[in-house]
Parts: C-alpha cells; structure tokens; sequence
C-alpha cells in the first residue's frame, strides 16, 4: 500500500484532475500535475504544477522522483510517457489499456475479440474500404474518427451511402469505424473500481441524456429493471477483467429494444459519475485514489437518488451566472472547474440535485437550469 503522507501524481490538468487532487488531499497525500496549460484547473488545486509537454523527458523524470504512484485524467496521453514513468514509479492504468481505450478501432476490435456485445462497425483506414464498409454497415451509419473525438465531434451521420466519401474528406480523412445507427431507447453508464488483487465493486447505474452529442443529465438510480442493472455491473467487470485494469473504469451503454450494447470505455472517472462526489459515501475520485494506491475499496452505497446536470460555456454568453437560482436550494451541490475562459460545449462545471424523490430531483434541476439561462436572456438585455 501506499500511504498518506506520499505524493501522488496526474497527467492532465483539467476538471478530473482537479477533482483527483481535491480527493487525494483529505487523505493525506500530496499531489502533482503535469500539464503543459498555465492556466489549468488542476495545476491550480495541486501541491506542484509542472507545466510541460507530456513528452518532456525532465518533466517526466520529475515527476517520476517525485511521485510514489501516478494515474491519468484522460486517455489520450501518450503511451511512451507511462512507460518511462512506470520505470521510476507506481502507475495506473496500464499504457497498454490506455492505447485500447483512446481508438476506436482497438477498443471495439477488443471488444469483439472478447464477445462483448457492441454495434456492427466495420474499421476504416484510407479511402479504397469506403464502399465496402458502407455496403456492409448500411445506412442509417455514423462515421466517427477511430482517435480524438468526444462530446460528439469526430462524428458524421450518414443517411444515404453516396454520402460517406464527403464524411470522409470531413473527418480529414483518418482512420475511422463505420458504426450502424440504432434507435436507441436508452443510455446508460456504471463506474466499475478494480484493484491490483483483482477485486471489483461497481457504482449505482447512471441513465444519461445527451443534448447536441454532449452529457447533459445523469440520473441515478437509473429508472431501469433491477434484472437490466445487474446485467449492466456484470458486462462491465467482464470489461474490466478482460483488461486486467487497475484503477476507475467507465463502460457506457445503449439500450436497443431488448438489447444491451457496449459504446464507450474510459479508463478514468467518468463525466457521468460526479454525482458520487455528493450522493455516494465514496466518490469516484476518492475511488482513484485508493486504487492507484493499493488501499481497499471504499464503499460505493448511494446516499440519495441524485441528478447531476452539466453546466456548459453558453450558461456564461453575457456574464457570469446568476448562482442565486441554484444556491437558494439546500440540496443542490455547485461544482465549479475554475476555467478562465468559457465557449460554447465547454464543461465549466455541474451541479447535483439530491432528493428522495428521483422524478422530483429531475423537476427541480431542469427548473435550476432554466432560472440559469433566463438569467443570461435578461442580462442580454440590459443596457
């Protein structure tokens, strides 16, 4: 085990990294970021902030000596950097689970290879596969970048087949999976925490709304048959073990009439599990933490039914929100990331709603939601 008192690093400085940092202080540890933004949010919550590229070798070699284990806020790192830093140090997840996660291509080959149930796809590496693809998967398809894409960009929606070579040139022309398109009757997510002995417990099933691609609500418990939640916990540990992942994992799903369908892995927290940071006895960060660390899991019981809500760049259009139209709510927790600048889609924050209730708890946070951007309407207004 590792124990309080040592220093424990991340690679990425935004929103999850912050959130690792503020879970590992309480416990005792120290924290370092890597991070080659100045501004970023977790380089601003952490014990040190080394601001450089993540292949900066005298950064990595810092952070090395510096950290008696070391985890990632998001997959796209590069795999050499893990490597060099699993040679001073104790790191998680593995380089070679990281590489599966951040492709597409990997990530739902593996998938298959392991009779995991996802969607038909068919991979695409240069133009010459466009017909064949497109006549195997059929229309309607989404053509998504096999790296790189999240909150829906790297996507092209193809409705006719004559369409997929301009959906190609649009995407720049990279490797990409050709996905079918179902009509899905629901999406759900579970955080899923593996330790190095191989020992697993999963968090309460999250049910998810997107809006233009993007998270928007996450509603826990999810309103779902007991029998369809544990098939859920069950297909995710099957994901993890087949892994061999150590750390916090999350498994997305679809929900395709009577069927159960694999979309998405994350080999970090998860978007779709802050609720825990109010509504479970242990969050998904603190969660992290005891796994990279070695420590037994805490305990993922829910506390109350909650709704977490992203809070997007649009919310800051004319000025600063007016948080009054949350906080005169006791049961809504704010949770901001500290970014400088917002834009449109950008997560600047979310908020969670806990009532003993759910279908009050959505009630309220659309209604807190609403005042939010009414707010920016009337600020839009005033001279």
């Amino acid at each position: 085990m590792i124990l309080p008192g040592n220093t424990l690093g991340v690679l990425g400085g935004g929103q999850l990294g912050r959130m690792f940092c503020e879970a590992a202080r309480p416990l005792g540890y120290q924290t370092v970021v890597l991070d080659p933004d100045p501004g970023s949010p977790a380089g601003h919550v952490a014990d040190k902030h080394i601001c450089a590229d993540y292949k900066d070798e005298a950064a990595l070699a810092q952070m090395g000596k510096l950290c008696a284990a070391i985890t990632v806020e998001f997959e796209n790192v590069p795999a050499s950097s893990m490597q060099y830093l699993g040679q001073h140090c104790q790191i998680h997840p593995t380089p070679e689970a990281l590489q599966i996660c951040r492709d597409r291509i990997r990530e739902k080959t593996f998938l298959r290879e392991h009779d995991l149930p996802t969607a038909p796809f068919v991979a695409i590496a240069n133009k010459s596969q466009l017909e064949q693809a497109i006549q195997t998967i059929g229309v309607p398809a989404l053509l998504k970048t096999a790296t790189g894409g999240y909150d829906g960009k790297g996507q092209q929606l193809i409705t006719e087949k004559n369409q997929i070579e301009a959906a190609f040139a649009k995407l720049n022309q990279r490797p990409c999976v050709l996905e079918q398109r179902l009509e899905l009757s629901l999406e759900l997510s579970v955080i899923i925490a593996r330790s190095t002995q191989g020992t697993t417990c999963c968090y309460p099933v999250a049910e998810n709304r997107h809006e233009n691609g993007i998270l928007d609500t996450s509603i826990v418990p999810a309103r779902i048959p007991d029998q369809l939640a544990r098939q859920v916990s069950r297909l995710a540990t099957q994901v993890a073990e087949k892994l061999g992942f150590v750390g916090v994992l999350a498994v997305e799903f679809f929900v395709v009439s009577d069927s159960l369908l694999i979309n998405e892995i994350a080999p970090r927290p998860h978007n779709s599990g802050h609720y825990s940071l109010n509504a479970s006895v242990s969050s998904q960060f603190e969660q992290q933490v005891r796994m990279l660390c070695d420590l037994p899991a805490g305990d993922t019981t829910l506390l109350s039914p909650v709704v977490m809500t992203n809070l997007l760049g649009e919310l800051w259009t004319h000025s600063t929100p007016d948080w009054k139209n949350l906080l005169k709510n006791p049961s809504a927790k704010l949770h901001l990331y500290g970014k400088k600048k917002a834009r449109p889609g950008r997560k600047m924050g979310h908020f969670n709603l806990l009532h003993p209730d759910i279908e009050q708890a959505l009630l309220l946070s659309r209604e807190i939601k609403k005042a939010l951007a009414i707010s920016q309407t009337s600020t839009a207004g005033n001279p």
